[in-house]
């Protein structure tokens, strides 16, 4: 069990540096499309469509970066003023029905993908990028991201982690 924590965690940190790099990737492009565009006077096709591509698959690749960092939003008020059992049944409930939401869209992200890669789809503009290659993001994304909650529910159930990382005082 310890083997497969320590692999997802590996794979969950790669995620992040790969969302840390399009997002560095696409900082470099808005540079280099307002010197073109702007200080050069030429036009512009593929810059503002890789970005939105980019930003948006650093979105769905680096989700599992973020909770395994607990990185997301997390309001804690209730699990401070429940006890030890009830905080522990909480947390199980609230990463079994993200589990099964991100199994639900990474069954329908491979599908979307599977068929734009297998249909030959391209975008309808000038730079016309096949549309597997940006939609890929979302069943990668998501993938990772259902190993990491069966780590963390793993993690949970064995006593491993404490549900919301929270000592029995109720203190993070």
């Amino acid at each position: 069990m310890q083997a497969y924590v320590n692999a997802v965690t590996a794979l969950s940190r790669l995620c992040g540096v790969a969302a840390a790099a399009l997002i560095a990737v696409s900082v470099a492009v808005v540079c280099q499309m307002i010197v073109l565009r702007s200080m050069l006077g030429q036009t512009v096709v593929w810059q503002s469509e890789f970005i939105t591509y980019s930003l948006v698959a650093a979105t769905f690749i680096g989700s599992p970066y973020v909770l395994l960092t607990r990185g997301h939003v997390n309001v804690d008020l209730i699990p401070l003023y429940l006890g030890q059992r009830a905080r522990f049944a909480l947390a199980l409930a609230g990463s079994l029905l993200a589990l099964g939401f991100c199994v639900l869209v990474l069954v329908n992200g491979v599908e979307w993908w599977l068929e734009a890669a297998e249909g030959g789809f391209v975008n309808d503009s000038l730079w016309a990028p096949k549309l597997w290659v940006p939609y890929f993001a979302l069943p990668l994304g998501f993938g990772v991201l259902t190993l990491q909650y069966l780590a963390d529910i793993a993690c949970l159930v064995t006593r491993q982690a404490l549900p919301f990382g929270m000592t029995p005082g109720g203190r993070p």
